[in-house]
């Protein structure tokens, strides 16, 4: 399966659940292999976010999000109707620091989706991370279990004590399909008893609690919901798959699993998703219908590269097709050497750098796919259309993308790429030889 984006940008608008502040949000198109990334329209700048576990900084009554000292509130049902709709690759560009709340659900989010179209981008490997053991995540009696399955599979027991909110358990195999027909349209929810709390809390200012609108969340009173009804049964339940699913997504990628959550929230959820996280870096990725790719850590590209400090420019191969295809990554920071002298003042990184850092993702695509790599070194023999399209500066991260056009012996032809986040900064052919040391 493809990578997919949207065809087209689409954009909603409302009121954040939290700030109560009127904000837009506009889905676009984005390249292979961004993933997510939101950006802030309203900062000097247009500073960007990065939906991963380790950027939350607070879970109560939503997940927030923070960058660079760059924040971004109730971020789950945006992020829920991405993955649960398979959109891999997509700019998300707000106007304030939180996403309209809508009617509390993800169905408008993923309404606007549809409407932008969601298509393949050809060429591309889709990645998942596949739970390859059963984990467990607990605080008290909050509990989530995941064990391997092919797709992902969710149960949530829902359980609130001292309530008339019977126990619910549903389970769900999650596609775009079940995704859009029933998680999508299950709405966010409190107590009555909960306004006071909200209040001084400075929370709910676009909701119900603090005189906002009566239909952007359900409200449980003490003998029943008071602003019902239900959109289906065991639509309480299902809005925590869907916070569960946006959560999840901070993984990075998308999870193939069977996860059992019980009494489970955000604060559980991320924590959940920072050790998945963690584990998946660690892991061989798995691509559907494409064989295996795999992540190179720095130890093993040293084993495979002869370069060295100040001249080893590659700091991790994310992603690796033997002989075909690799993604590489090259953090640039401040303290790299060639600052000092290019150019004082003004640091840009050098053009012969940027390609030099490509060839070695190059090189390391080549040997991974010869059993006696150790005994070989690779020479590039020739460069062809080098572009250098936008410059690299202190803090970026460049990411290469090397795909293999043509091998024959010892000879490997491979186009290049340079990206800085969605913008590609360089490019460039290039021919190499394999060759003993």
């Amino acid at each position: 399966m493809n990578q997919r984006t949207l065809a087209q940008e689409v954009r909603v608008a409302g009121v954040g659940l939290h700030t109560g502040i009127a904000t837009t949000l506009t889905f676009k198109p984005a390249l292979p292999d961004t993933g997510y990334v939101i950006v802030r329209t309203d900062l000097p700048g247009a500073p960007c976010v990065h939906p991963r576990a380790q950027a939350v900084s607070q879970t109560r009554r939503g997940t927030t999000l923070c960058e660079n000292g760059v924040e971004v509130h109730t971020v789950e049902h945006v992020l829920a109707a991405l993955a649960g709709m398979q959109v891999d690759n997509c700019r998300i560009e707000l106007s304030g620091s939180e996403p309209p709340i809508m009617d509390g659900s993800a169905k408008p989010f993923v309404e606007a989706l549809l409407s932008a179209g969601i298509v393949e981008q050809p060429d591309t490997v889709r990645r998942v991370y596949r739970l390859p053991e059963i984990v467990t995540w607990q605080d008290g009696d909050k509990t989530i279990v995941g064990w391997p399955h092919r797709g992902l599979r969710v149960t949530f027991v829902l359980r609130f004590e001292n309530t008339w909110v019977p126990e619910q358990r549903v389970t769900v195999d999650v596609t775009p399909e079940t995704f859009e027909d029933l998680v999508s349209r299950a709405r966010t929810f409190c107590f009555e008893n909960e306004f006071a709390y909200l209040e001084s809390h400075g929370l709910a200012k676009g909701g119900i609690a603090n005189g906002g609108t009566s239909d952007n969340a359900l409200v449980l009173g003490s003998a029943g919901v008071k602003n019902g009804p239900l959109r289906f049964e065991g639509e309480l339940a299902y809005h925590k798959i869907l916070d569960f699913i946006g959560d999840l997504a901070l993984v990075g990628l998308p999870v193939e699993g069977h996860f059992v959550a019980y009494k489970s929230g955000h604060a559980l959820n991320t924590g959940f998703a920072r050790r998945l996280q963690q584990a998946s870096e660690r892991a061989q990725y798995t691509s559907r219908g494409k064989g295996t790719a795999m992540i190179i850590q720095a130890k093993e590209i040293q084993d495979l590269l002869p370069h060295r400090y100040p001249f080893l420019l590659v700091d991790r191969v994310i992603d690796l097709e033997e002989g075909k295809r690799a993604v590489g990554i090259k953090n640039v920071t401040i303290n790299e050497p060639f600052f000092q002298g290019h150019f004082p003042g003004h640091p840009i990184m050098p053009g012969v750098l940027i390609v030099e850092a490509m060839a070695q993702v190059g090189g390391v695509l080549l040997l991974k796919a010869v059993p006696d790599a150790k005994s070989k070194v690779v020479y590039f023999v020739s460069l062809d259309n080098v572009k250098f399209r936008k410059p690299v500066l202190p803090g970026d991260q460049l990411r290469f993308v090397l795909e293999v056009v043509k091998l024959k012996e010892r000879i490997a032809k491979m186009h290049g790429q340079a990206y800085v986040g969605e913008d590609l900064v360089c490019e460039a052919d290039l021919m190499s030889t394999l060759m003993d040391k």
